[in-house]
């Protein structure tokens, strides 16, 4: 029978403890705030024997996801993990990865991009990463961060998938602070990610195959990227799936949106990543006050799930979006861009406001979160929108 042991320990410990249990045959991995010590922790386990990984320092991320992809390509399971400029300097390899469709697993602790130089939490380096043609889950709180990695690799590895995943986890909020999480035991991990057996690897000689070749004028390029299309596009219902499976193990569920009091809410809020606790916390205390208020946390970034979002937010008057990243010149930041289009086509749609914040990792404060509720609440009487995009909390 799966049994499981309460651990209280940080965010990265844990997502290296996943990948420990998924025992990956490759590992590299270049260290980068807050990301460094996933691989510090990996690297202890491969040391005291405890996983039979080859782990390969390298000297930079991008060499880092260039020794992934070729491992991968040659019939291993990889894992690995980045942050910030590390994944700005894998970009290149990203879209090789995923256009080779290579099921890499990578745990990215988010972190501000540059300039100015800031080692804390906000969105810009996934959402930079956003279009690449990985498959992307978000993690509010460490034990998401452990559940989110054992299922990547079942998710990237299935054969109607294969493509790589990012698991996320916040900067320092979820990556280096103390938590109360459960963790499976080993055997039952090892029988849920199964053994991997490549259907086109280089290094199977009796049957040959190329990777990475030229496609230009007049070549494949185009279905090829069509195809890509198509997988994760299909990867969709392979992550409902396998969290089903997941879920009636550990007994935790999994959604693509998760929400809180969206039954009758008039008013609600869209956050990702570890903001999402926050905002729970504020909605709680209106509800006690009678008003009627709801959350929803997206933790499928890519696929986007398009459907789920907008029947979630039907019965809505007014909606903001929480955004920890920007995306300049555009209508909103990326997460608002994506709940927007979901509602796009419905015939009734909420008013919707694009709150951008914590950047950097600004205090997320539970004041803040309180004033857009309230901002929600006189636009749903019938006030005017407080502006397309609204900084909040910046001086």
């Amino acid at each position: 029978m799966p049994t499981q042991k309460t651990l209280a320990v940080t965010g990265n410990v844990l997502v290296a403890e996943a990948m420990r249990q998924c025992a990956p045959d490759v590992m590299a991995a270049y260290p980068i705030t807050p990301q460094t010590t996933i691989v510090e922790e990996f690297a202890k386990f491969v040391a005291n024997g405890r996983v039979h990984t080859e782990y390969v320092t390298v000297e930079s991320e991008h060499s880092a996801m260039s020794s992934c992809v070729g491992a991968s390509a040659a019939g291993a399971r990889v894992m690995t993990a980045t942050s910030s400029q590390g994944l700005a300097l894998m970009w290149e390899e990203l879209f090789i990865a995923a256009g080779m469709r290579l099921p890499i697993v990578m745990a990215n602790a988010n972190r501000a991009l540059s300039a100015p130089i800031n080692i804390h939490c906000d969105h810009s380096d996934i959402m930079g990463a956003r279009d690449t043609g990985w498959i992307i889950l978000f993690a509010e709180n460490a034990q998401e961060a452990y559940d989110n990695t054992i299922m990547a690799v079942r998710i990237a590895e299935h054969p109607d998938v294969m493509l790589p995943v990012m698991t996320t986890l916040d900067g320092f909020i979820t990556t280096h602070s103390i938590d109360r999480a459960e963790i499976m035991d080993d055997d039952t991990v090892k029988e849920f990610v199964g053994e991997y057996v490549p259907e086109y690897a280089l290094l199977d000689t009796d049957h040959p195959v190329s990777h990475g070749n030229f496609a230009g004028l007049g070549g494949p390029y185009f279905e090829f990227k069509r195809s890509q299309r198509n997988a994760i596009d299909r990867s969709a219902e392979v992550i409902r799936d396998v969290a089903d499976e997941w879920t009636a193990i550990c007994g935790r569920p999994f959604g693509m949106v998760e929400g809180w009091g969206m039954e009758d809410a008039e008013i609600a809020i869209v956050a990702i990543g570890s903001t999402a606790g926050n905002v729970r916390a504020v909605a709680r205390e209106l509800r006690a006050q009678g008003v009627r208020v709801g959350v929803l946390k997206v933790r499928c970034f890519r696929p986007f799930p398009f459907a789920d979002v907008a029947d979630a937010l039907a019965g809505c008057k007014a909606v903001a979006v929480l955004d920890r990243a920007e995306s300049f010149g555009a209508e909103g930041g990326p997460l608002f861009l994506e709940v927007r289009s979901a509602l796009y086509d419905r015939t009734e749609r909420p008013a919707i406001v694009n709150y951008i914040y914590g950047l950097g990792g600004s205090d997320v404060k539970l004041d803040l979160l309180r004033r857009v509720y309230s901002d929600l609440s006189d636009v749903a009487d019938g006030a005017q929108v407080p502006g397309r995009l609204v900084y909040l909390g910046a001086r």
